[in-house]
Order: C-alpha cells, then sequence, then structure tokens
C-alpha cells in the first residue's frame, strides 16, 4: 500500500473511531481489561445481535432483553484463563506478564467499534498512522477472534494492512484463505475447505447422490455451499435444489415456506443445512412447523452438536441428523474458573452508570452479574469452541516467546511490531494438553472433525462420535453400527432420483440432471464399462458380447478343418474322382486305337482327363487355415481346368455335328477346319483366353486370406476374398458360356449314330453343373459360415465328377464290359444305319 493509500485509510479510520468513541465514554471493567507488558485484545459475542440492529448504521448495544450468549460467555471466561495461566507459568514468558481488552462483539457495527479501538493508541480516540507502516504499534499486540466470518472478514480487512497478528477461533469460511487479502488472518479452527471434503465423503460413504443443499446468509453459508455444490457435481453426487436462508427471513414466514414446500418437491432424503447457528434456527423452526419429516439431515460445525438448534421444540422429528464437529477437547481448570467467577460477589443485574465496573467494551446499559443458578452451562460444543480460544492465546504467546528471546530462560522486553509477532506466530510448533499446535502456509491449523449423528433414544438429546476424518489426508473411518436412523430402519436410507440400472443397462438421463435417467439395455456386441455407465461400448472387432452384458469375449475362430466329417468326406470323394480319373488315363492309352476312343477324341481325351484332374487338385485348397497359397489356386486351378474341359467337349460335340450333318454342305469350311486343326485351334484360344482372365483376375482382384465378422457374432469365420471380386465373376460367367456351348452343341447331335450320340450323358452331366452352382450361390446369399467352403468344393466336385462320368464313364463302360461295340464293323454299321435313315427323311 502507498504512504498515500495509507494515509487516506488513516484519515477514514481516525473520524470512524471519533464517531464512534464519542458515543461511549466509560471506563473499562476488571472482567473486560486487565494491565500488562503486552496486551492482547479479545472479540466474544457476550450477547446476539437483535435482528432490527443489522441494518442500522448507529454501534449497537448488545444487551437486549434474552440476548445473552452463553456459548461467547464460556469462550469470554477462556481467554481470561488462558491469560492467567500462561502469567502464572514460570516456562512460557518468564518475567513478562500478559494484559488484555476484551470486547463484546454482539454486531457488526460493535464489531467494527471494537477494531477500530483495538487499532487506536491506548487512551486515544484515534488510529494514528506512522509515516513508515512497519513502525506502526497500536496498544494491541494481537487479536483474538472473532467468532463468526462476517465479522472476522471486516476485522481481517482492517488489520491487515497494518499487519496485526488476528488469530480466530471459530471462522472458518474459505474467504479467508487468500493471503494477498488477509495477510495476517490465522485460525485454530480447520477451513472450511477441509469440511466440504469431510462432507463429500460422508455423502459418498452412504451412496447419496440426490440431494438439496440450504444456507445461511453470509460468507460463511454462501461460499460453503458454493464450494460444496462445486465438490459435489465433480464427484457425479447431483443437487436438486438449492437455497438461502436471509437473515431476514422468520418462522414459518411467506419466504421459509416457499422454500419449504420446494424442498418437499425437490424428493430429496438428505439436505446438507450449511449455515451458522442463528440462521440454521430459523430454518429448522420453519421445518418443524411444515411437519417435514424422515429426511437426514447433514450438520456443518457450526450447529452440529449445539444446543441452539437441538432444544428446539418437536426437533426431535424431523428425522435423523449427521453432521461434522469439532474434536471435543478439555481445557483443564476451565470450568473450575467460571465456577469461582460466579462465588465473587457481583451483585445483580442493574444500570450501568458512569464509573461504574460495566465497560466500555461491552457496550451494554445493563450489567450482568452471574449467579450458581444463573451461569450458563458449559458444554461439549461450547468447551471445544472454548479450547481453540484457549489454543489461539497459546499460539500468540508462544510466538511472543520467541520474538522476546525468551528461550534464554529470561524475555528481553523488547518494543514489539504487529508484524515481528506475525512472524513468529506463522512459525510456532509446540504441543498444547498432548495436541500439537502449529500453521500451514494458508494460516490453519491442521486438525480433523468428527462424524456424528444425533441420539433422541434416551430421556434427552444427546450425540454420538460415529467416526473421525484425518488432519493429513481426506479420509473417513465411520462405524455405521452407532447410527440410530429414522423410524428404526437398520437399512441405510436411499438418496436417488433414480434407482441403478440392472446389469447391462445404460443410462439415457431424463432433464437436465444426470442422476435422473432411465435403464436402457445394452444391444449386443457392446457392452457396460462400469466407468461408464451411460454409454454402451462397442466390443472389438475380435470380441462379442450377448445383450446386456458387461464384458466382451474372445471370438472363436472357425474354419473348415481338415479333420471335420464332411471334410473327410469330400476328400474322400475328390480323391476317388482323381484315382478314377488317371485310370481312365490310363485305360484309355492302352485302348488309344480302339474305335470307341478314337471316337471320344483320341489324343484329346487325355487333355480332357488332364484338366479335370487340375480342377480337381484345386479342391484341396478349400480345407486347413486359408492362406495366399491357397486362397490363389483353389479357384484359379478350377477355372482353368473346366475351361479346358469343356473347350474340348465343346469342340468335340461341334465336330461330330459338323462332320454329319454339315460337311457336305459346306465342304469348303469343312477342309479349312482340317486343314488348319481347328479343333486344337479352338481348344488353345479359348483355354488362353481363360487363363488371361484367371491371371488378370488374380493380379488385379488377388485373392487374400479374410477374417469375417459379420454373419456370427460370436464367430470369426476365415476365408478367402475371391467370391467377392469382379475377377471371379468374369472367371465363371466365361465357363458359363462354354457350358451353355457345349450344351448347344451336345444338343444338335440327339440324332447322331449310336456310337457317336452323347446328347443324353453330356447333356445331363452340364445340368447338373448348372443345377450345383445354381444351388452354392443361393446357400452363399443366406451363410456365411465356416461350412460355405464346403459347399463350394462340394458344388466344384459334382461339376467335375458329373462332366466325368457324363462324357468318359458310358466309354469306359463299352471298352471294359462291351468290347463286342467296340469294332470298327459296329461303328460302320451304326453310320450306315444313319445314312439310311437320313436318306429316307
Amino acid at each position: 500500500m502507498s504512504l498515500w493509500g495509507v494515509r487516506l485509510v488513516g484519515l477514514q479510520l481516525c473520524l470512524s473511531c471519533c464517531w464512534a468513541f464519542s458515543c461511549h465514554n466509560t471506563p473499562s471493567s476488571p472482567d473486560f481489561s486487565l494491565p500488562g507488558d503486552y496486551l492482547l485484545a479479545g472479540m466474544f459475542p457476550l450477547h446476539s445481535a437483535p435482528l432490527e440492529a443489522r441494518g442500522r448504521p448507529t454501534v449497537t448495544f448488545c444487551d437486549r432483553s434474552n440476548s445473552f450468549n452463553g456459548h461467547g460467555y464460556h469462550l469470554f471466561q477462556a481467554m481470561r484463563f488462558s491469560i492467567e495461566e500462561i502469567n502464572n507459568s514460570t516456562a512460557l514468558l518468564p518475567n513478562v506478564t500478559l494484559g488484555y481488552e476484551l470486547y463484546d462483539v454482539c454486531s457488526e457495527s460493535a464489531n467494527m467499534y471494537a477494531t477500530l479501538s483495538i487499532l487506536s493508541m491506548l487512551g486515544r480516540r484515534y488510529v494514528e498512522i506512522q509515516g513508515d507502516p512497519a513502525h506502526f504499534s497500536p496498544a494491541m499486540v494481537a487479536v483474538i477472534g472473532p467468532d463468526i466470518t462476517s465479522h472476522a472478514l471486516t476485522t481481517a480487512a482492517l488489520l491487515s494492512p497494518f499487519l496485526v497478528p488476528l488469530v480466530s477461533y471459530g471462522a472458518s469460511s474459505m474467504v479467508l484463505n487468500a493471503r494477498r487479502l488477509y495477510p495476517s488472518f490465522l485460525r485454530t479452527i480447520s477451513s472450511d475447505k477441509h469440511q466440504v471434503d469431510i462432507l463429500v465423503l460422508l455423502l459418498q460413504r452412504f451412496g447419496w447422490v440426490w440431494i438439496s443443499i440450504v444456507g445461511g446468509e453470509g460468507d460463511y453459508g454462501e461460499v460453503g455451499i458454493q464450494e460444496l455444490e462445486y465438490q459435489v457435481t465433480r464427484q457425479g453426487i447431483c443437487v436438486a435444489f438449492r437455497d438461502i436462508v436471509p437473515f431476514s427471513a422468520r418462522p414459518g414466514d411467506e419466504r421459509m415456506q416457499s422454500m419449504i414446500r420446494c424442498l418437499v418437491q425437490a424428493r430429496t432424503t438428505v439436505v446438507v443445512v450449511y449455515s451458522g447457528r442463528q440462521v440454521a434456527r430459523v430454518f429448522f423452526e420453519s421445518v418443524v412447523l411444515a411437519k417435514l419429516t424422515a429426511k437426514v439431515w447433514i450438520a456443518t460445525e457450526d450447529w452440529a452438536i449445539s444446543s441452539h438448534i437441538n432444544s428446539l421444540p418437536g426437533i426431535q422429528g424431523i428425522g435423523t441428523v449427521l453432521g461434522v464437529a469439532i474434536p471435543h477437547r478439555h481445557v483443564p481448570g476451565l470450568k473450575e474458573f467460571e465456577q469461582a467467577y460466579v462465588r465473587a460477589n457481583k451483585g445483580v443485574l442493574r444500570p450501568c452508570p458512569q464509573g461504574s465496573w460495566c465497560s466500555s467494551n461491552q457496550l451494554c446499559t445493563e450489567c450482568w452479574a452471574f449467579t450458581a443458578q444463573a451461569m450458563p452451562t458449559l458444554a461439549e460444543f461450547s468447551m471445544s469452541s472454548a479450547y481453540n480460544a484457549y489454543q489461539a492465546v497459546y499460539a500468540v504467546a508462544h510466538g511472543l516467546h520467541q520474538l522476546l528471546g525468551c528461550t534464554s530462560g529470561a524475555c528481553s522486553r523488547g518494543w514489539v511490531y504487529p508484524w515481528q509477532l506475525l512472524e513468529q506466530i506463522r512459525k510456532v510448533n509446540f504441543l498444547l494438553h498432548k495436541n500439537t499446535v502449529t500453521f500451514n502456509d494458508d494460516g490453519n491449523t491442521l486438525s480433523n472433525y468428527d462424524i456424528i449423528a444425533w441420539d433422541w433414544s434416551g430421556p434427552k438429546w444427546t450425540f454420538r462420535v460415529i467416526g473421525s476424518s484425518s488432519p493429513f489426508s481426506v479420509s473417513l473411518d465411520i462405524n455405521t453400527t452407532k447410527i440410530r436412523w429414522h423410524g428404526n430402519a437398520s437399512q441405510v436410507p436411499t438418496s436417488v432420483c433414480s434407482r441403478d440400472c440392472p446389469e447391462g443397462h445404460q443410462r439415457v438421463i431424463i432433464g437436465f440432471h444426470h442422476c435422473c435417467f432411465e435403464c436402457v439395455p445394452c444391444e449386443a456386441g457392446t457392452f457396460l464399462n462400469k466407468s461408464d455407465p451411460y454409454r454402451c461400448r462397442p466390443c472389438g472387432k475380435e470380441e462379442w458380447a450377448p445383450e446386456r452384458s458387461q464384458t466382451c469375449f474372445p471370438r472363436t475362430v472357425v474354419f473348415l478343418t481338415w479333420h471335420e466329417p464332411v471334410s473327410l468326406v469330400l476328400l474322400a470323394a475328390n480323391t476317388m474322382l482323381l484315382v478314377v480319373v488317371a485310370g481312365t488315363a490310363g485305360l484309355f492309352a492302352w485302348h488309344l486305337d480302339t474305335p470307341v476312343v478314337r471316337s471320344a477324341g483320341g489324343r484329346l481325351c487325355f487333355l480332357m482327363l488332364g484338366s479335370l484332374a487340375g480342377g480337381t487338385w484345386g479342391l484341396y485348397g478349400f480345407f486347413g487355415e486359408p492362406t495366399l497359397p491357397t486362397c490363389l489356386l483353389r479357384q484359379g486351378l478350377f477355372s482353368l481346368g473346366f475351361a479346358i474341359f469343356l473347350s474340348c467337349l465343346t469342340v468335340r460335340s461341334f465336330q461330330l455335328v459338323f462332320i454329319f450333318k454339315f460337311s457336305a454342305r459346306l465342304p469348303t469350311f469343312f477342309r479349312a477346319w482340317v486343314q488348319n486343326h481347328g479343333a486344337g485351334l479352338f481348344v488353345m484360344i479359348s483355354s488362353t483366353t481363360q487363363l488371361l482372365i484367371c491371371l488378370i483376375w488374380l493380379a488385379v482382384w488377388t485373392p487374400l486370406p479374410t477374417r469375417e465378422y459379420k454373419h456370427f457374432p460370436q464367430l470369426v469365420v476365415l476365408g478367402c476374398t475371391e467370391a467377392n471380386s469382379l475377377g471371379f465373376m468374369l472367371a465363371f460367367t466365361y465357363n458359363g458360356l462354354l457350358s451353355v456351348s457345349a450344351f448347344a452343341c451336345s444338343y444338335l447331335g440327339k440324332d447322331l449314330p449310336e456310337n457317336y450320340n452323347e446328347t443324353k450323358c453330356v447333356t445331363f452331366s452340364l445340368l447338373l453343373n448348372f443345377v450345383s452352382w445354381i444351388a452354392f450361390f443361393t446357400m452363399a446369399t443366406i451363410y456365411q459360415g465356416k461350412y460355405l467352403p464346403a459347399v463350394n468344393a462340394l458344388a466344384m466336385l459334382s461339376s467335375l465328377s458329373g462332366c466325368f462320368s457324363g462324357y468318359f464313364l458310358p466309354k469306359c463302360y463299352v471298352i471294359l464290359c462291351r468290347p463286342d461295340l467296340n469294332s470298327t464293323e459296329h461303328f460302320q454299321a451304326s453310320i450306315q444305319d444313319y445314312t439310311r435313315r437320313c436318306g429316307s427323311t
């Protein structure tokens, strides 16, 4: 801050301080003031603020009917007790006495008055600003308090420019963690950041994902619920309803009735009430009036075990109350100190005239006197809070002990500037009744929380400690058997918008909250990962999953193996065909010069038998795991071999028909056909054409091993890609044309001599070829499984064996069983008979 800025602030503070002091020129009482070498200021809520004073700019007199704050009284006495204890100690601050000025901060205006009084020099009515802020030295070297966040923010903002140490025992708001804004602020109560983390863990521990949050107006409640909503949302918890209870609210007024109606409509079982005690009381009075029951209420430390809330008539019927509380710590001797204070004769309640023992620090018009009957009870909540105030005084004392060099056995009693003391307080690390006191970089002490549950099972209210949190890591240890749920239920109440989906069902969000959803089963081939319940993920290519699955399973890899029964049958039939073809070739070679062999085509028969054998070898590529060589050869060998056979069959049938029917009519063409070896030329051209088609097919549309995933979700079917290519269709179409040509030529020779008439057998074998391939393509359109290669092999085997049987078996029968028909005379007689029939017609 610049010097001019400091002076401007000083001028404002001076004017405000003079205004405040002009109204209150009364001396301090012994209860509120104690002289000493070094003075500490204490700020305690001895009275509760009257609601009508909140909007007034004047300093509030704190005493009002029924406004005495017993909780603040215990804090007040804890500081007095700790100062007395330190002054009587020979180990801490030897030969140094501490004094105090205590203030009743019942309202914001009283808190402002106390802060300005602290900054002023002793006995003066203004704040004196030094040219060098480092040399600013008010009468009080440190301040203990105040209790609530709103007061602490005002005090910290005014003290921070002067680096006056402010050690709060009750202000837990996260706003005060801002070191840049509040560099002199420290506290002996945990920051709300830790409390919010514990609340989130508590909700997660019981699976509550559909909650309402109610906060109290002010920094404590508003900042708290803002951070809580942010944290729970990150953890997947939905906030169905969120609202703030204003300071001006009254139990059962229109504003509170509207809030309770919205809370009921939210249909949440769990309600987190993040508020101070005063506002929380107004809220729960409205809850009791509305007869809202069967809820789980989550309490923050400010009201979790406060008698200000649990003493409300009818509060026991609202449901289950769980909360976060400061661990119970005991201040040894405090109770006896208060009792001794009561036993002193203080008189009765009376006016405060000029010069009486009533203090200007108290800002009251009536003086309280406590008797044994009127003294407030020191309950556990007040004792724990009093320990924080007690701890704050000791932290300042230890800082001062280090600053004055008291470790040598005697203190120096030098002049102390606030910033020097602040540095030492930040460094303190000592044991106080077995509890370590130290501050982290944010000025917070490291402490844990107790998790408590209200218990109405006895004649009066009490609470049970059901767990605790760790001060060093965000974790909870809870004993759920200690919780008595409302309605005497043994089961943990649920607080969800939608019930969990069955296994394998994804959540489809309805509306704005992801906690509200419908359950939709995952389709086959998808699975639901537990880390993402909102989307069914597809399985990998090599995996499969049934409907409503939570995991994927490896697919089974299948192909037509060698040892399957259908494979063995086809292999046996194919091998037998090869043997028969080879035997037929031997038989024809042995009877090469007989009329039957010559009429069948002579040496052309060996080309036909060889092409059938070549096509037969291709069938072996359909068995076993498909590889590149088998995919290349199995269809190519068959297509080429079958094309050669059909070419030979076509030209053989064409020659017979031409010789017997057209040679006399077209002698020139016949001579040219014979002289130019037309039959061989046709076979060569036709076979070469098919060879070129196959080579282009294999080069351009190379059949490759493939893995088929579409048709069977549980299987990976291994195969080849040849049936999907244009090359395959060209080769198949070409063979189809040759089949039609052979069929046509054979049919034209249906009236040839008996020994040359092959129409019946050849047409039957070609019809079998057509039927086989029609059946295969029909099957391929409806079935794509592992046995499709077997169907393909069967179609090829049917074509090859049918053509072999239709053309060669009748001739083998004549050679082997009717040698009388395998003679020149028989063939000549057959030709003469055909000639007579043609002549007669």
